[in-house]
């Protein structure tokens, strides 16, 4: 390669931001679901992330991680999704920003989506798209007028290495 010309095998803004979101979920203490989420304003810059988990100041040892069970003997009254946490954390106003994330959002997020102004959502993955709470997001989504887009991500993954 001339040291005059650029190099052409970086990755795109999808990628970038999706990679985020996909790095942040590594921060999940959860044992069966990681999810990350990433915020990004019109100028391409992160103004959001976040990851699923206990919120500030709850033990994550005396809480539940089970995924079956009494309710409250469940991770489901006490886990904040990603995308919440990511909206909490965010350090200016949502109007117009993308939120990139892994899983298609549950319903109770789509709420807080659409109230924070995000107006785009970027996924990888709607393995829930059957469930009540997934339709009751996407209804929600479509009259909101959040645009939904699956990224199909080219190539399907990308090394990190910290040596």
């Amino acid at each position: 390669m001339n040291c005059t010309e650029k190099r052409t095998d970086y990755i795109s803004w999808d990628q970038y931001f999706m990679g985020i979101a996909l790095l942040s979920a590594q921060r999940s203490k959860d044992p069966n679901t990681q999810v990350g989420a990433c915020i990004v304003n019109s100028e391409h810059r992160i103004v959001g992330v976040g990851y699923n988990g206990f919120p500030s100041g709850c033990n994550d040892n005396s809480l539940p991680w089970a995924r079956e069970g009494s309710y409250l003997e469940t991770k489901y009254p006490f886990v904040v999704h990603a995308e919440l946490n990511a909206i909490l954390n965010s350090i200016q106003n949502l109007k117009g920003c993308t939120i990139y994330v892994a899983l298609f959002p549950c319903n109770e997020c789509a709420k807080a989506i659409i109230q924070s102004g995000i107006s785009e959502i970027v996924y990888l993955c709607d393995k829930y798209a059957g469930t009540d709470g997934v339709k009751a997001s996407k209804l929600m989504l479509d009259q909101a007028k959040v645009k939904l887009r699956k990224l199909e991500p080219v190539p399907a993954d990308i090394t990190l290495k910290f040596n």
